[in-house]
């Protein structure tokens, strides 16, 4: 198969589809390979590296998106490059389609066959593409909020975890997954004063196994919630649907409740943020004051540690690259109802029922589809 790598052209974003040592097993079994020239160098990979592993080197994304039958791309496609898209071409990225209707309108239009990273599954029930990303979220969110909760930063002027003799930070972290446990984990290792809200009790229990009383947890209630962030100093939301809008648990009116300086981290950004003041910012310019209190929301976190990002990423998609390549897409697909589950977009229609319906359109299921989703 023809495997095209485009660089990432949303703002900020400088991480990779494939690494050259991702490339050199495609090529070695038997698969073409086009990488846009320069693809790789924010995550310090050169033209060379891929050379020398067997790889073509094209000189823009036209010719990557023309010479090419799979696109294997990080982000979600910009207007441009979805208007390169066609009804010959399969696309395995992160989407999010949920709440960007205009992305979703520019896929179907292309006629392409799209997988969705963030809700291809595993045996146990998972999200295998979105968990190395989520751990690296989570575990950049407690950098991010420390550096935020400075007084230079206009936050609250406190030390995540205190000194002897002053009391650390209070954080929240709404979500015990994978984000909200890695983002824990740091907190601990900060020293930070930690509470983990979630409403399934069975991972409340697990929890406070892993930390062993390190971490307090508590079940997720409209009221509990209200109750604990008029005393945090950071709250980072962690909040997952697989496919679906995140729900926006914290309300504007809330934040009145809450410290002056105090920081949301919105991990959930992408599916449309957990808070409902929430809204997609840069790493440029990563933190905006909603009634004095610090929102950071960057929709891509990984893409600030491009080259851990891409290979805890590519460790996680090649598997499934290496599928679609070996059978073609849709064979693929159906030998392998995990990556069924992966299916959102597909001759002009959305073929993912919880995208469908978040984004009030049809959900079409694909007549050549045989494999039951979970």
């Amino acid at each position: 198969m023809r495997i095209g790598v485009p660089t990432e052209i949303k703002k900020q974003e400088s991480r990779v589809g494939l690494t050259p040592e991702s490339v050199g097993e495609l090529v070695r079994a038997g698969h073409s390979v086009l990488v846009q020239s320069g693809a790789g160098i924010n995550s310090g990979f050169a033209n060379e590296a891929y050379t020398s592993v067997g790889a073509q080197i094209a000189p823009d994304a036209e010719a990557v998106f023309s010479g090419s039958e799979l696109i294997v791309k990080v982000k979600e496609p910009q207007p441009e490059e979805t208007a390169r898209l066609t009804p010959g071409h399969t696309l395995f990225t992160y989407l999010h389609l949920a709440p960007d209707p205009v992305q979703a309108k520019g896929l179907m239009k292309s006629g392409c066959l799209a997988i969705a990273y963030e809700t291809v599954t595993d045996s146990e029930g998972g999200l295998p593409l979105l968990r190395p990303m989520s751990q690296v979220a989570g575990r950049m969110s407690m950098q991010v909020a420390a550096w935020a909760l400075m007084r230079t930063k206009r936050g609250r002027g406190i030390l995540l975890g205190g000194v002897p003799g002053v009391a650390p930070s209070k954080v929240v972290i709404i979500g015990g997954g994978v984000s909200g446990t890695h983002a824990a984990e740091i907190a601990v290792g900060m020293r930070a004063d930690v509470t983990i809200f979630d409403r399934n009790n069975v991972r409340l229990g697990q929890l406070d196994e892993q930390f062993r009383g390190s971490v307090k947890t508590m079940y997720s209630t409209a009221h509990s919630l209200a109750e604990a962030i008029k005393d945090a100093d950071l709250v980072i939301g962690a909040v997952l649907i697989p496919g679906a809008s995140a729900p926006k648990l914290i309300s504007r009116e809330q934040l009145k409740t809450m410290k002056p300086g105090a920081v949301l981290v919105d991990i959930a950004i992408d599916q449309g943020g957990c808070f409902e003041t929430s809204h997609a910012t840069t790493h440029e310019d990563p933190i905006y004051d909603v009634d004095g209190i610090l929102h950071y929301c960057v929709a891509n976190m990984p893409g600030a540690v491009p080259r851990t990002s891409t290979y805890a990423l590519n460790n996680a998609t090649l598997p499934f690259v290496m599928q679609i390549a070996g059978k073609g897409a849709r064979a693929a697909i159906n030998a392998n109802r995990h990556l069924a589950n992966g299916l959102t977009v597909d001759q002009g229609a959305i073929a993912h029922k919880l995208v469908a319906r978040d984004l009030g359109e049809t959900y079409v299921r694909p007549d050549w589809l045989n494999v039951a989703f979970t």
